[in-house]
């Protein structure tokens, strides 16, 4: 099966930069225009994730709003947000039944026309929504699940954006790099997101503010990206030629070429990469499980106030960043801390983010290396790990979690997780590898583009 790289020409191929010109525009820009592109690119990336995290710090506030609120029988004056367990599980999972529909059209939309158009119409549909979030909360139950689902429909699009600018824009000896600040999106979108929307929620503005100012945010960001990316490295004069050159360095014919036969078969069946996608499947489990529901579970079980809770939650997803560009290795004795230890707890929540951290030196760079040039594919796939975490991480909550403040009913869920991620990681260490495989090796002779 052929797979359409889109690369592009070559600088061999390409008209040469007029040097006058390229050494103004170096003045400004250096050699590290990937980096810019790095930059915007991971920033869109947080947008679209924040914008559909933010109801899960705004379920707190949301539930004290009785702006919006009804009378019951008995006096009782309910909000009309006050969501119950069930209808929270909907709002969640309209999010992932949309990521899973978006995936394979919008994947065709950037094979077809690139990353620049397709990466910006996703954007705009998911500010459009989050814009319109409170508004549909107080008309519609069904008409917020169905923004949420445009939301997921966008965020569908963040992997595949993140395949072509790693394979387009980064040397091969900075893939991994690449790689680990593009993944790390989730963690500062989280941070941001329920800092700022504790703060927010606090304010005289109140919750629904949070939905307006991460939309506008998130188009200015998208505008940027519209500026600032290019299709392909050698089509703009605002790469250099030694940029060009580090970029394109070491890369082979086959990584080059308009069209790469790519194993598809061969992908799918190599042990070292499904031992990729399974470590993916429940490392992302375990960090949607968190970043969903750590602001609950810090609200409702550990009673911290709600401008605490934005910004312990923003520290326990925030404090796992630095760890994602060095590998370490992090044992703790699981048991059962009391409610009056809570600082203990953190301090756990904390532990186990930072252990998620240290993906990006493990299975993510050991998939890229094995895989070499068809590493876009391996991402790419990652996105459908991803689309089932989104449904197994509400899921396993509401199998276990029927009273949010029971905090015997949480340990079924963090002990599930916690032994299904040992088990993985105990199998990977037999069996992912650094050494490119054969698959990889071609000495077809591509025209290159």
């Amino acid at each position: 099966m052929v797979f359409n790289c889109r690369l592009g020409r070559s600088s061999k191929g390409s008209k040469p930069l007029n040097s006058d010109y390229n050494k103004h525009k170096m003045a400004f820009w250096g050699n590290y225009y990937r980096l810019v592109v790095l930059l915007v690119g991971f920033l869109c990336l947080a947008s679209l994730c924040s914008n559909y995290l933010i109801i899960n710090f705004t379920f707190i506030c949301m539930t004290h709003d009785y702006s919006d609120g009804y009378t019951e029988v008995n006096g009782t004056i309910q909000s009309i947000y006050n969501y119950t367990m069930a209808e929270k599980n909907w709002i969640i999972w309209s999010v992932a039944a949309g990521t899973i529909i978006g995936t394979i059209p919008l994947n065709m939309l950037y094979v077809k026309f690139g990353a620049r158009y397709s990466f910006l119409i996703a954007g705009i549909a998911s500010c459009v929504s989050t814009a319109l979030i409170p508004w549909s909360a107080k008309l519609s139950f069904y008409v917020l699940i169905l923004l949420r689902f445009i939301q997921g429909f966008a965020y569908s699009a963040d992997f595949a954006a993140i395949g072509l600018m790693t394979v387009r824009w980064a040397p091969l000896s900075e893939t991994a790099f690449f790689l680990s600040v593009l993944t790390c999106f989730n963690g500062i979108a989280s941070t941001i997101t329920n800092f700022g929307t504790g703060l927010i929620c606090e304010s005289s503005l109140g919750w629904k503010w949070s939905y307006y100012l991460h939309a506008l945010a998130g188009l200015v960001l998208f505008v940027f990206w519209f500026m600032v990316y290019i299709e392909h490295p050698q089509e703009t004069k605002r790469v250099s030629d030694t940029e060009l050159k580090k970029i394109q360095k070491n890369k082979s014919e086959a990584h080059l070429s308009k069209k790469c036969d790519v194993p598809y078969r061969k992908l799918a069946t190599s042990p070292v990469i499904l031992c990729v996608w399974a470590n993916a499947f429940f490392d992302l489990t375990a960090a949607i499980m968190f970043s969903t529901y750590i602001p609950t579970y810090l609200n409702m079980v550990l009673q911290y106030g709600i401008t605490e809770t934005g910004f312990l939650a923003s520290l326990i997803l925030g404090l796992s960043m630095p760890v994602r560009f060095f590998f370490a290795f992090v044992s703790d004795k699981l048991k059962f801390i009391p409610v009056e230890d809570r600082g203990w707890a953190l301090f756990c929540f904390i532990t186990c983010m930072c252990c998620i951290g240290v993906n990006s030196g493990g299975f993510y760079k050991s998939g890229v290396l094995h895989s070499r040039q068809f590493a876009h594919v391996v991402i790419t796939a990652i996105q459908w790990m991803k689309c089932l975490a989104l449904f197994v991480a509400p899921a396993l909550t509401s199998i276990f979690v029927h009273d949010e403040t029971n905090r015997q009913q949480w340990i079924g869920v963090y002990v599930t997780l916690g032994g299904l991620m040992f088990a993985i990681n105990i199998v990977s260490f037999f069996i992912l590898t650094d050494k490119p495989a054969k698959w990889t090796e071609t000495e077809e002779m591509t025209e290159k583009i």
